[in-house]
């Protein structure tokens, strides 16, 4: 069994009786390692890894090794990155231009920086992610952004994705709206649930059926 990035519901994992638990983009602490591999065999972020930071590509090798099929995990890397090369190749008005990718959760906005799936999915295809964000970043896979301050999130394309609340939330919020980005219509807000977890995600599946979801938002926006 695959499980989120939230705390783990234990009890819940073992009646499962799995014969594999795969936790590779997680927090890595101990603890839930330890917890988990009682419940049965863990691949899990390794020693020094940063939390929630691990690349699809690292987690494709962690999960194929521990199947036993490496080559295989070798092949679904290689078929990936030629998707993004075709997909840049074909954009090539991503290149250089600036995008934020955010977020709203009910306890305010977001903003990812360097080093995540998200930023990298868009680096790949050229974008460059908002300076103003990656001058806020700390240790963190994210910065808060306060209302007083969404002009940060401004970039040539400007990106949300709801998180435990309506789309509307982001979308109709007078304070988003007035964004320069949102303004000019160069933003997007993810309304359907699973282009946006599939973008979240960051496996080489999830990864895959983004590229073909999103690119096309991506395109029709910054036009």
């Amino acid at each position: 069994i695959r499980i989120g990035t939230l705390e783990p519901e234990y009890e819940k994992i073992a009646s499962l009786q799995p014969d594999l638990i795969l936790d590779t983009k997680s927090s890595g602490d101990r603890t839930r390692y330890d917890t988990l591999s009682k419940i049965a065999p863990t691949v899990g972020v390794p020693k020094g890894g940063d939390q929630y930071k691990q690349t699809w590509e690292k987690q494709t090798q962690m999960v194929a090794a521990a199947m036993g099929v490496p080559e295989k995990g070798e092949k679904l890397i290689a078929a990936t990155e030629k998707k993004f090369a075709a997909a840049a190749k074909a954009h090539p008005e991503f290149k250089g231009s600036t995008i934020t990718l955010g977020s709203r959760t009910s306890e305010g906005y977001g903003a990812y920086v360097s080093g995540t799936g998200r930023v990298d999915f868009v680096e790949r295809l050229g974008f460059k992610n908002n300076p103003a964000v990656e001058a806020e970043a700390g240790e963190g896979f994210s910065i808060s952004v306060s209302k007083e301050k969404l002009d940060l999130l401004d970039a040539d394309l400007t990106v949300m994705a709801p998180i435990g609340i309506p789309a509307s939330d982001i979308s109709g919020d007078p304070l988003y709206k007035a964004i320069p980005s949102v303004k000019a219509g160069h933003s997007l807000v993810f309304d359907d649930q699973g282009i946006s977890q599939a973008f979240a995600t960051d496996s080489v599946l999830s990864t895959t059926y983004a590229l073909d979801k999103v690119v096309p938002l991506f395109a029709a926006k910054i036009k």
